[in-house]
């Protein structure tokens, strides 16, 4: 491209310059010639006005003084009713004896009908015209050298931005989503770089995305599945005992459904086409369900699960969502806490609050602020369940807070039921 560039303005400037040299040059010449012929002209008048002057006084020619007078002159006087004609100068340019069409010729006839007629050597006159025409070749040659210049200068501004660009578009398709933020001072390249910064801006947000989603879909389905792993023991452990095996095999059936719920939630979320609808949910069921469902995680370390507080309240939420959070603020208390676990429900007018709290060390102060940042954890956790956690509690409306570091109580807020009450009345 930038030999292209060069080359195409070279071939405008090598025309511009021949459509003004050529008929400057044409100019010059006919300039020149026409300037030493009036000088010649010139030059014969004054000849026949001394020859008349010198036949008036003296009445003869004096021609030495003419020689003396015009040495690079051929000089042909005729006086009038003479039948021959005199001559004086350089006898070396007289037409009868050189090549006539190199010479310059004026011829002039006096008052008193004297002719004169003065020759001068054309080589002047054609070195004169090519001075000028190689003053106007130079002046060519320097404007094809300025152009030529300028147009490698103009290609190098206008194809390095192009190469640069090509680069941030190769980054981008190796995977490198940082925005280059090269601007050249050139609109159209500018505005090239303006879109490729955006697209990496959002090809670094879908990466994220899909990233995040990963790391979320692991850690969330890992909670359903070690419940199930459970059950599936449990029906391993009681295989001859058939009330049993029927038990666990439906608490499995059912932790396979949490399972796919959680599965098609994260999708959801993942591909931003399910906004979570919220609904008047019944905390008690969902509080009974996750009890039992980690009671025997904790009987296995010698620990409970405690559920307290108000009982028969209801939320503004998503069923799932909620099992989702309160299991990871339960699995949080168990893997990074100690002793027994409680939750408990306070119905605080225009909202509801489920505190999830243990009798372990607590939050070590360094950590109190930066508990719910992805990847940061504490005790060797993957630092992803209580940003998720608090995450997916946004997403609703709902907040999960930090609330007391020692001992360490999380607190779920949640928008009060329907109608704005937050606990269920039967009819009056």
């Amino acid at each position: 491209m930038r030999r292209r560039m060069v080359f195409s303005t070279l071939v405008v400037t090598v025309i511009a310059v021949m459509l003004l040299g050529l008929p400057l040059g044409a100019l010059t010449y006919k300039l020149v010639h026409d300037e030493a012929s009036r000088q010649l002209e010139g030059e014969a008048e004054l000849i026949g006005a001394e020859s008349d002057n010198m036949l008036e006084l003296h009445g003869e020619l004096d021609l030495a003084e003419f020689d003396r007078e015009h040495p690079n002159r051929f000089v042909r006087i005729t006086p009038a009713g003479e039948p021959t004609a005199v001559t004086a100068g350089d006898p070396a340019l007289n037409p009868e004896a050189v090549d006539s069409p190199r010479l310059l010729r004026a011829t002039v006839t006096t008052g008193r009908d004297t002719r004169v007629e003065v020759w001068s050597d054309g080589e002047e006159v054609q070195e004169s015209v090519v001075r000028a025409w190689l003053g106007i070749a130079s002046l060519s040659l320097l404007a094809i050298g300025v152009a030529v210049g300028l147009s490698m200068f103009q290609a190098r501004r206008l194809t390095l931005p192009l190469v640069d660009l090509a680069a941030t578009a190769e980054r981008l398709g190796s995977g490198v989503t940082t925005p280059w933020g090269h601007r050249y001072g050139i609109p159209e390249a500018d505005r090239v770089a303006e879109v490729l910064d955006r697209s990496a801006e959002r090809i670094a947000g879908l990466i994220a995305t899909e990233r995040h989603f990963a790391t979320d879909a692991s850690h969330q389905l890992r909670t359903p599945l070690t419940a199930l792993t459970m059950r599936l023991e449990e029906i391993i452990a009681e295989s001859d005992n058939a009330q049993v095996v029927r038990e666990e095999g439906e608490a499995a059936l059912a932790q396979t459904e949490r399972l796919v719920e959680t599965v098609e939630s994260l999708l959801g979320r993942a591909r931003k086409s399910q906004n979570p609808e919220v609904e008047p949910v019944e905390l008690d069921p969902v509080l009974n369900h996750l009890q039992a469902e980690w009671s025997p995680v904790f009987q296995q370390e010698k620990r409970r699960l405690l559920v307290t507080g108000d009982p028969g309240l209801t939320a503004m939420t998503v069923p799932t969502d909620l099992a989702q959070i309160l299991a990871t603020l339960v699995e949080n208390a168990y893997k990074h806490g100690a002793g027994t676990v409680t939750i408990r429900r306070l119905d605080t007018g225009q909202s509801v609050r489920i505190e999830v709290s243990d009798e372990g060390e607590g939050v070590p102060e360094h950590l109190s602020g930066r508990i719910f940042e992805r990847e940061v954890s504490g005790g060797g956790g993957t630092g992803l369940g209580l940003a998720l956690a608090r995450h997916i509690a946004e997403s609703e409306g709902a907040r999960v807070e930090l609330v007391q570091t020692r001992p360490t109580t999380f607190a779920l807020f949640l928008p009060a039921g329907a109608g704005g009450l937050s606990k269920m009345t039967g009819p009056v």
